[in-house]
């Protein structure tokens, strides 16, 4: 018996569009009874039914826009015909939660991580080199290089030395939000637990000068972070002979260590979509949620984040809020985002990105809904701010842009040792010192892309994997991953230009 592969999907028993699974023709069967009127492209929508003028488009069984005119049955649904107006949502604080089903301590998994002095749990050793300013980041750079595979061959158990610029630091009021968001991100990553050793160099005029940033965040130089100023210490070349010394007195103990077998609990998994298309929502997110629910019932922290996208998804969060509080925290974030886009004449609806819509994805309400299935379905217990410290268990919401690199910046600047990023249409990007697992929501993509994606969600799609077994082969990647493993971007040697703190406020 040979078996046909559907040529759509429906999402829900109310929709009235169906996503097509491959190029469709017109003419092509859509369902039983509807016919294409279009060419419909892989991963695009074509209505099912009449759709009215002003009548709502639906998809996961939730609204996406409105038709701005009317739509025959069989037509392409997509932003020709397709528009968004305002609308309440209805937040129900709490109505969905319910207890979470953790798994016995004695079933719990484990992984091989490295245990710090002080007791916080790493999954890599690298030795960082971190600027306090754009005006130095060059100079840690010349510093990081000194340290090549070969220089490194006498400390097998080090993973790197990487340099951390920025292009910020200077330029900005000391009582800024941004600049208050700067030294909290800085910090994340000096405190990280897959920093063995921190070297910090600063010019020594900037407002982010170290002994700002220091008494601020309340750093303390030592053994393990050792600090110098470009201009004390005599210009470039002093102070890369110095910055070199430094690292390499940090090296013997960094290579010291011994991975041992650690609770899964210990886990703080960044999740992060980019590139998305249509598929994203349908394969590779719900797969990596199920994942994050396997992470939380193993005691673990899953970190949801991209506050513009989950915008008009926000309300399937609130009412998964452990509290009223916690939901009202993320109702203030939306509100925040709002008025800060307003401030710049935009709206949060300007998404998505010419990328997404071009793989199928026409409003941020469809993008949402789509990017919050990497969330699960566990409580949210808790909502951050940028870069805050993450200590809750469970399921958290940080509040990031949608902008990925910025978004991962402050999930790792939070704590997260491990991530996890799909993506629909490709996205080669890592995120040193963590990990960071690709997960591709289309076969067609992974096969032109293997070299950088881990995991081929579109099998889902293809017929050959359910949501939740992937979602536990992903689990099991993410304990191979924190137990050693390399990603594919890892091997590339990704990680350095892609640390980009949120920047807020005027240049000046």
């Amino acid at each position: 018996m040979v078996n046909i592969k559907p040529m759509t999907v429906r999402l829900n028993s109310q929709d009235n569009v169906v996503t097509a699974l491959t190029e469709l023709s017109p003419g092509a069967e859509v369902e039983s009874g509807v016919i294409s009127l279009d060419p419909i492209p892989s991963g695009h929508k074509v209505a099912t039914r009449y759709i009215a003028s002003q009548e709502p488009i639906l998809k996961y069984g939730q609204l996406i826009g409105f038709a701005s005119r009317p739509i025959r049955a069989g037509e392409h649904v997509h932003i020709h015909n397709v528009e968004l107006r305002d609308i309440t949502q209805d937040y129900a604080f709490g109505m969905d939660a319910k207890p979470t089903d953790y798994l016995p301590k004695e079933r719990r998994a484990h992984f091989h991580g490295i245990v710090r002095p002080d007791g916080r749990i790493a999954t890599r050793n690298y030795i960082g080199v971190l600027s306090t300013v754009s005006c130095s980041t060059s100079v840690a750079r010349f510093i990081a290089d000194a340290f090549t595979k070969e220089a490194l061959k006498d400390h097998p158990n080090v993973d790197g030395v990487v340099a951390l610029g920025q292009s910020a630091g200077c330029g900005m009021g000391s009582e800024w939000e941004g600049f208050a968001i700067l030294q909290r991100t800085m910090a994340g990553y000096a405190r990280h637990p897959n920093f063995a050793g921190i070297v910090l160099v600063g010019l020594g005029c900037e407002v982010n000068n170290l002994d700002c940033f220091m008494e601020n965040m309340k750093l303390n130089a030592g053994p393990h972070l050792r600090t110098l100023n470009i201009q004390d210490a005599g210009g470039t070349e002093e102070t890369v002979r110095l910055g070199v010394e430094a690292v390499r007195s940090l090296l013997s103990h960094a290579n010291r260590i011994e991975r041992q077998r650690i609770p899964a609990s210990h886990l703080l998994v960044g999740l992060e979509c980019g590139g998305s298309d249509a598929f994203s929502g349908i394969s590779a997110n719900p797969a990596l949620g199920a994942a994050a629910d396997l992470i939380v019932r193993h005691g673990g922290t899953a970190i949801l984040s991209e506050t513009p996208e989950i915008y008009g998804a926000e309300h399937l969060l609130t009412r998964r809020a452990a509290t009223e509080g916690v939901g009202q925290k993320l109702i203030e974030r939306i509100r925040w985002w709002e008025a800060y886009t307003a401030r710049h004449g935009a709206e949060i609806n300007n998404n998505p990105t010419p990328g997404n819509k071009a793989g199928g994805l026409t409003t941020i309400l469809e993008k949402s809904l789509g990017a919050a299935a990497k969330g699960g379905t566990t409580n949210l217990t808790e909502v951050y701010g940028y870069a805050e410290a993450v200590s809750s268990k469970g399921l958290v919401f940080m509040d990031t842009p949608g902008y990925d690199v910025v978004s991962m910046t402050g999930m790792i600047a939070g704590g997260a040792n491990i991530s996890c990023f799909t993506s629909g249409r490709g996205t080669v990007c890592g995120f040193r010192p963590v990990p960071t697992i690709k997960l591709a929501s289309n076969t067609l993509m992974y096969r032109r892309m293997e070299r950088d994606m881990d995991v081929n969600c579109g099998i889902i799609l293809d017929g050959h994997a359910t949501i939740s077994k992937l979602g536990e082969a992903i689990f099991q990647l993410i304990l191979e991953t924190a137990s050693g493993k390399k990603t594919k971007n890892e091997d590339y040697g990704f990680g350095e230009s892609e640390f980009v703190p949120w920047y807020i406020g005027a240049v000046m």
